[in-house]
């Protein structure tokens, strides 16, 4: 029995990103090289077993989206991109990710999806002031749900 889910996520963003958090952003997206100093996801807590066959908690950063090629349970293909973008609205980054992760990777992603969503574009704001950043569907599922982002927190459907 497998647990992976797909996780959708469009998001256009704001033109406020600095040098350094677009270069995480690309990491995380498989897309560019590991930064020096992360910002945006700063944990990447792992239990390990030491030499002494005790469980330890070591730091372990990995992008978290930056899947790429045939998708195990899910059909498809997994990627991501960001590209700039120009419209009437303004100056900004498209964001477009599909890949699949499994429920021990909420936290993180999740921290990485608030973040996003703090810097959503104001076209995904919904009438209730959440903020609709895609959508996660468990792999036998036929139908997603909407993927929110409300009061800092990730509204992951059941």
């Amino acid at each position: 029995m497998s647990d992976l889910h797909e996780l959708t996520v469009a998001v256009d963003l704001r033109d406020e990103l600095c040098a350094a958090e677009l270069a995480e952003l690309r990491w995380h997206l498989g897309t560019g090289p590991r930064p020096e100093r992360l910002s945006i996801v700063t944990e990447f807590p792992v239990v390990v077993v030491d030499d002494a066959g005790l469980p330890v908690v070591e730091d372990d950063p990995h992008p978290l989206l930056a899947g790429h090629g045939a998708a195990a349970r899910v059909g498809g293909a997994l990627r991501s991109a960001l590209a700039a973008r120009t419209d009437p609205a303004g100056r900004g980054w498209s964001l477009t990710c599909r890949q699949e992760i499994h429920p021990d990777e909420f936290g993180q992603v999740g921290e990485l999806l608030r973040w996003l969503a703090a810097r959503a574009h104001r076209t995904h704001a919904l009438a209730d002031g959440a903020v609709g950043i895609g959508f996660l569907r468990f792999h036998e599922d036929e139908v997603p749900g909407v993927l929110r982002v409300e009061n800092g927190q990730v509204g992951w459907p059941a």
